[in-house]
C-alpha cells in the first residue's frame, strides 16, 4: 500500500481516480523497475470494495454484455432459484461453466460455445482436464459438466441431452487409507502459535476450532459475534445444507477465543469473529483457514496438510478412545452415518494386528 501511495503522488493520481486501470499501471512500473513478483489487480478487490462502500472511488464500469455471459447469468439463476444451491457451489458451478464454454467459442462454437457442439467435445475436454486431477477432483469435474449440460438441454440450446455422453469417473469410497494425524502432532500444531502477535491469537483460536470442536472451514469463518453464548457456554455454528447447531463451548476453546476477541480482534463494523489483520478488515473467506494451518505445519516442519485434516484427528483419537461411531456423528454433526463410517478405517498397523495368517503359509 505504501508504494501504490508514493506512485500515486508521483504521477498526480488522487484516490477519487483509482480504479483497476490505474492500479494496473502502477503494476506494470513495478515490472518496468524489474521487480519479479508483482501482484494482480485482483488482490486489491477487498481494497476498491471498502472504498467504494465509503463513497471514496466510483462503482465499476458496467462490463460489457455478451452472448456467453449473458447465458451464464441466466445459468446461474437457474441453479440459484430452480435448484435451490447455496452461492460458493453456483461460484463452483459457473466457474467450471465459463471455461468449458470459453474453450468451445475459441474452437468454433459461436459466441456461446454451444453451437454444434457433440459428445466427443464433452469427453475431450473432461480427459484433458482430468488427466492432472485426483479421483475425487475429476468426479467433481463430472458433476460440473453434466448440470451445465442439463440446462443447456432444459433451454433448447443442444436437441440432445449431453449429460449422458458424460463418462462416470471410476473410484470407490473408503479404499484408501488417509495419513492420521497424531493428538501429539495436533497440539504441536496448535501451540505453534505466537500468542504474543494479534495474528497468532487469531490463528491460535482458529486452530482450537478445528481440533477441538471439528468445525469446516466454512463453518469457522461464518461465526459471528452474536454466535458465541458466553453465559449458556455454547456456540451457534451455521453447517452444510443450511443446518444450524448448537455446541458446547469448551473451557480452552472458550479462552482461546476470548483472548483474541479482547487483545487480538481488530476494532471494525463486521460482526464476523475472524478478521483479517489489514485493512480493510472484513471476515476472513475459507481459504484463510487453509493458509493458517499450512503455516503451522510450516513452523512445525511438517508436510502441509488442509484443515480437514484436523477434523479427521479428531474422529480418529474419540474412536481410539472408545467412542462409537454415532457418537463420533453426533460431535461431528454428520446427517448420515455412512459419512461417518470413513473414520472406522485405521491405519496399517492396526489392519496388521488383525490379519490372520494364511493357512499353509510359512510364519
Amino acid at each position: 500500500m505504501g508504494q501504490l501511495s508514493r506512485w500515486m503522488s508521483e504521477v498526480g493520481i488522487v484516490v477519487a481516480d483509482l480504479t483497476e486501470d490505474t492500479v494496473e499501471g502502477f503494476f506494470d512500473a513495478r515490472r518496468a523497475g524489474g521487480q519479479r513478483r508483482v501482484p494482480t489487480t485482483r488482490t486489491l478487490v477487498p481494497l476498491f470494495g471498502y472504498l467504494r462502500s465509503r463513497g471514496v472511488v466510483p462503482p465499476p464500469e458496467a462490463a460489457t454484455s455478451t452472448p456467453l455471459e449473458d447465458l451464464l447469468t441466466r445459468y446461474r439463476r437457474h441453479l440459484l432459484d430452480d435448484r435451490g444451491l447455496v452461492p460458493s457451489t453456483v461460484l463452483n458451478y459457473e466457474g467450471r461453466a465459463r471455461q468449458f464454454l470459453s474453450e468451445r467459442t475459441l474452437a468454433g462454437g459461436g459466441d456461446t460455445g454451444v453451437d454444434g457442439l457433440c459428445g466427443a467435445d464433452v469427453t475431450g475436454f473432461l480427459l484433458r482436464e482430468c488427466s492432472r486431477l485426483s479421483v475425487g477432483s475429476a468426479k467433481n469435474r463430472v458433476n460440473d459438466l453434466r448440470s451445465l449440460l442439463r440446462f443447456l438441454h432444459l433451454e433448447g440450446l443442444v436437441q440432445s441431452d449431453l449429460a449422458v455422453a458424460v463418462p462416470p469417473v471410476a473410484g470407490w469410497r473408503d479404499t484408501g487409507l488417509a495419513p492420521r494425524l497424531a493428538a501429539s502432532e495436533v497440539a504441536e500444531l496448535v501451540s505453534s502459535c505466537d500468542r504474543s502477535l494479534p495474528t497468532g491469537l487469531r490463528d491460535f483460536a482458529i486452530l482450537m476450532l478445528l481440533a477441538r470442536l471439528g468445525l469446516r472451514s466454512r463453518e469457522v469463518v461464518g461465526l459471528e459475534l452474536d454466535d458465541i453464548d458466553w453465559r449458556a457456554g455454547e456456540l451457534t455454528v451455521r453447517g452444510k445444507g443450511g443446518g444450524v447447531d448448537r455446541l458446547p463451548l469448551l473451557s480452552d476453546v472458550g479462552e482461546a477465543l476470548a483472548a483474541y476477541l479482547y487483545d487480538g480482534r481488530p476494532r471494525a463494523e463486521s460482526r464476523k469473529v475472524f478478521l483479517a489483520t489489514l485493512a480493510p478488515q472484513r471476515g476472513l473467506r475459507p481459504g484463510s483457514v487453509n493458509n493458517v494451518v499450512r503455516r503451522a505445519c510450516q513452523r512445525t516442519g511438517r508436510d502441509p496438510v488442509g484443515p480437514h485434516r484436523l477434523r479427521h484427528a479428531l474422529a480418529t483419537e474419540l474412536l481410539a478412545q472408545g467412542a462409537t461411531l454415532p457418537q463420533i456423528g453426533l460431535v461431528l454433526r454428520h446427517r448420515d452415518l455412512a459419512t461417518t463410517a470413513a473414520y472406522a478405517k485405521v491405519d496399517v498397523a492396526g489392519l496388521r494386528s488383525v490379519a490372520q495368517p494364511w493357512p499353509g503359509a510359512e510364519r
